[in-house]
């Protein structure tokens, strides 16, 4: 069968620190061809005009829930895949604590065989790590598998990992790229305890960033680095929300060569705990939103490199859920869909250049991760690609939420910022808020030694 040639022509393509106007020849799955200009060599080819548009590779989300299996009253891969290639994520990372857990090979291998039949984004999931379940740890292929998650804090089921022996003996024998939730228990109960007395079960949100402080979430970062340290493991400190955390990381040397690295997701880049009055439970994250000047310092470390990645977090709880007393709301959002839109208003605001973005969003999640040919936009890459046309407003409502729970915290937002069209592996599968070819997804592979 003869391979789809695309040629998307006249783009702003942004790539590797630069903006520059040229056409993108698609042949297949892969980018055959970048320049100035390039001509349509047959009437086969499919001629797309950007008429000046961004062309920016496909965002790789290194951490989202999309609540498969056992959860799907909340989302499932079909459904938030849809939304987030709608949102210009054309990868995705997927956590392990669905229901059941993913913390065996067997589990593990079930949701990649939903994904293979339903996400109509490119895939790969963390494998979960317990206190006793290195044996399986341990039977992971590298080069299947985008890495191990621990819960060092906040975890469901029983994948708290809080045994420092064990904790010690996993970061020592895997050579994963091991990801970690970071708050202290400890900490997070005796606050919660204190308020709990004072308010009862409904307890004002807004005490959320204090019962989940800022305390507690450097406890337990700096523990981790200072066991990845002593073991040698490769370490990711998910979803950093405060500035006093920014202080353990560092930019002196290039990503690829780091040890140790970090990521900020958009909550935390564009709310503040001054936003709990108005979005009350919708905004409750774990870790916490928290200060406007830990929001600050987040951005600055973001833009001097301390933290490596933009990510979403994207966990979808339905709105009945989201709406009762804050000891029985869940915390956790949607926001595939409307991430790199978010951040693209950020760059209207002058807060991030475009180039900064995509470094952050696509480039650096597919390094961190070693993920295989994806990331750029270069000859022999998968054309996973993304047209965004920066002056065309629109506001998030309720028609246009994609999330199977319906809702987003952005709902009443206007963004100028559009994603057109987005390309998974050569194919066209949304154009102007249409789904078209939504089955060209890949599972992701890593090129690891």
């Amino acid at each position: 069968m003869k391979p789809k040639i695309i040629l998307i022509k006249n783009a702003h393509i942004v790539n590797d620190g630069a903006i520059f106007n040229g056409d993108i020849l698609i042949e297949g799955e892969y980018i055959k061809e970048v320049s100035d200009s390039i001509s349509a060599k047959s009437s086969d080819v499919h001629v797309i005009d950007a008429e000046g548009k961004y062309l920016l590779p496909g965002a790789i989300d290194d951490q989202v829930h999309f609540r498969e299996p056992g959860l799907t009253q909340k989302a499932t891969i079909e459904s938030e895949s849809k939304a987030a290639i709608a949102g210009g994520i054309t990868s995705f990372i997927e956590m392990p604590n669905t229901y059941p857990q993913t913390t065996t090979i067997d589990k593990l291998e079930e949701k990649f065989d939903i994904a293979s039949k339903t996400s109509s984004a490119n895939y790969s999931f963390m494998f979960g790590g317990t206190n006793d379940n290195l044996e399986e740890i341990l039977k992971v292929d590298a080069h299947n598998v985008a890495g191990l998650k621990l819960f060092l804090g906040s975890s469901t089921g029983n994948m708290l990992v809080d045994d420092t022996a064990v904790l010690e003996k996993i970061f020592k024998s895997t050579k994963l790229l091991i990801s970690v939730h970071c708050e202290d228990e400890a900490t997070i109960k005796k606050n919660f305890e204190e308020y709990l007395d004072k308010f009862g079960d409904d307890i004002p949100i807004k005490y959320h960033p204090l019962i989940r402080s800022q305390e507690a979430c450097y406890l337990s970062s700096s523990k981790a680095i200072k066991l990845a340290e002593k073991t040698g493991a490769r370490l990711h400190v998910f979803h950093l929300s405060t500035g006093k955390e920014t202080k353990l990381f560092s930019n002196k040397i290039p990503l690829k060569d780091k040890k140790i690295t970090a990521e900020v997701c958009i909550h935390h880049l564009w709310f503040s705990d001054k936003d709990y009055d108005k979005k009350g439970t919708l905004i409750k994250w774990n870790p916490a939103v928290k200060t406007e000047e830990d929001r600050e310092k987040l951005w600055e470390a973001l833009l001097d490199d301390r933290i490596d990645v933009i990510a979403t977090d994207h966990a979808p709880h339905t709105l009945e859920e989201k709406s009762n007393v804050y000891t029985k709301a869940p915390s956790g959002g949607p926001l595939v869909q409307h991430a790199l839109p978010a951040m693209l208003e950020m760059h209207h605001k002058g807060k991030i250049s475009i180039e900064k973005i995509v470094e952050k969003m696509c480039h650096n999640p597919a390094i961190l991760f070693q993920v295989e040919k994806r990331g750029y936009i270069k000859e022999g890459y998968f054309a996973d690609l993304v047209l965004v046309d920066l002056n065309n407003p629109w506001t998030v409502n309720k028609d246009n939420i994609l999330y199977k729970c319906g809702w987003s915290p952005f709902e009443g937002t206007t963004f100028r910022s559009r994603i057109t069209h987005t390309f998974v592996n050569g194919s066209l599968v949304y154009q102007n808020s249409k789904f078209i070819d939504v089955k060209a997804a890949k599972r992701l592979t890593f090129n690891r030694s």
